[in-house]
């Protein structure tokens, strides 16, 4: 019954998505920006990693559209409850965890599309990584999106408006982008900066993306982004689901 339901639940929001295309193109469009305009200005700069600085940049990339992606998911949660939407399907035999896992695997999908889309378009600009390291970047952004996303959809649920949403969010966002490491190793950065990064739990992603990016998948940082990838997507996933069984009863 659960994956009957979470079927049922990711067949209504992806033919949303669907019939949204210009969303799904426009969506990867920040990155892709990064891509065309940030990437040249990093060629054959010493950026402190090993390979090239295609394979620096985009990896943080990919984790940028997924950690600025489903972390703003919650804001479409939080018109469905102005509009009843979430009480009607809770009224149902529906699983709550299907409820969210339906939302938040549409989510993973979209944005591992927007992902294909970014690779593609770093391919045609210069970037040569194996195409395991690829696919590993892939499922560390889906891994990155599900969880993040259970994040948000909780907050959505708990959150009276919008306007008490968009703040929360940016507040958590932006320190998570600049201390994660996603555009530049945080090996660059000032030895107290970079020790304040490792309680960041998305640089251990960042740097397991990156090295899978390079060929090395049996580093420390691909054992410690695993760990820290699964744990977490368990844990958002859990209390989401707890959000969406007791919000509002």
């Amino acid at each position: 019954m659960l994956l009957h339901d979470t079927a049922l639940i990711y067949g209504r929001y992806i033919r949303q998505s669907l019939r949204s295309r210009f969303a799904l193109l426009f969506g990867v469009l920040t990155p892709l920006l990064y891509l065309l305009f940030f990437g040249p200005l990093l060629t054959d700069l010493p950026l402190g990693g090993r390979g090239s600085s295609w394979q620096v940049l985009v990896p943080g990339l990919l984790l940028q559209l997924g950690l600025f992606g489903a972390l703003f998911a919650g804001f479409t949660v939080i018109i469905e409850k102005g509009q009843g939407v979430v009480e009607r399907m809770r009224v149902t035999p529906v699983s709550r965890l299907a409820l969210l896992l339906g939302r938040v695997l549409r989510d993973a999908t979209v944005f591992v599309f927007q992902a294909v889309l970014l690779v593609l378009a770093a391919l045609v600009m210069g970037l040569r990584a194996p195409l395991a390291g690829v696919l590993v970047g892939f499922a560390f952004v889906a891994l990155l999106t599900v969880s993040l996303a259970s994040v948000s959809y909780a907050l959505g649920m708990k959150v009276r408006s919008p306007q008490e949403f968009g703040p929360l969010i940016n507040t958590v966002s932006m320190p998570s982008m600049l201390l994660s490491g996603l555009m530049l190793p945080m090996t660059l950065a000032p030895a107290w900066l970079d020790v304040l990064s490792h309680f960041v739990p998305f640089r251990y992603l960042v740097d397991a993306v990156r090295d899978a990016y390079v060929g090395d998948y049996t580093s420390a940082h691909m054992l410690y982004g695993a760990l820290v990838a699964v744990g977490f997507t368990a844990l958002a996933v859990t209390a989401g689901t707890r959000v969406f069984r007791t919000a509002g009863s």
